[in-house]
């Protein structure tokens, strides 16, 4: 079995309505996000899937984040509080179906992703099994 990761970044800012302290309040973050692919299969070259290929997926999901207030996108506007655990899965729920996972016959697939809010706080969201 093959492990790959590839981390991502953004900076956004969000509030957590209800919170007893102090992110009740508007704060930003320098998000990273990891995604972590899996599987057994390599394509001809030896690879599970080009690195190159899971970053610009990643890049993509995390472009709708990059400088903007979370409260204000969707499902954040909607109701869900934008903490980092509703990050991870929303995000693995996006980038999952991305077809740059199983090309050419790879079984390669999306297990986990990991959303750092700070470099000593982060949470990671997988794969039902």
């Amino acid at each position: 079995m093959y492990q790959l990761k590839v981390q991502g970044a953004f900076e956004a800012a969000h509030q957590i309505p209800g919170y007893p302290g102090k992110c009740a309040r508007l704060h930003g973050h320098n998000w990273v996000v990891e995604a972590t692919v899996r599987g057994t299969q390599l394509d001809r070259l030896g690879m599970l899937v080009d690195f190159k290929t899971v970053k610009a997926a990643l890049g993509a999901e995390l472009d709708r984040f990059d400088h903007r207030f979370l409260n204000e996108l969707e499902p954040f506007a909607g109701g869900v509080a934008p903490t980092a655990e509703n990050l991870a899965r929303i995000i693995f729920e996006e980038l999952a179906p991305n077809e740059a996972f199983g090309q050419d016959g790879s079984d390669a697939k999306l297990v986990a992703v990991t959303v750092w809010e700070s470099p000593k706080s982060s949470v990671t969201y997988t794969e039902n099994e």
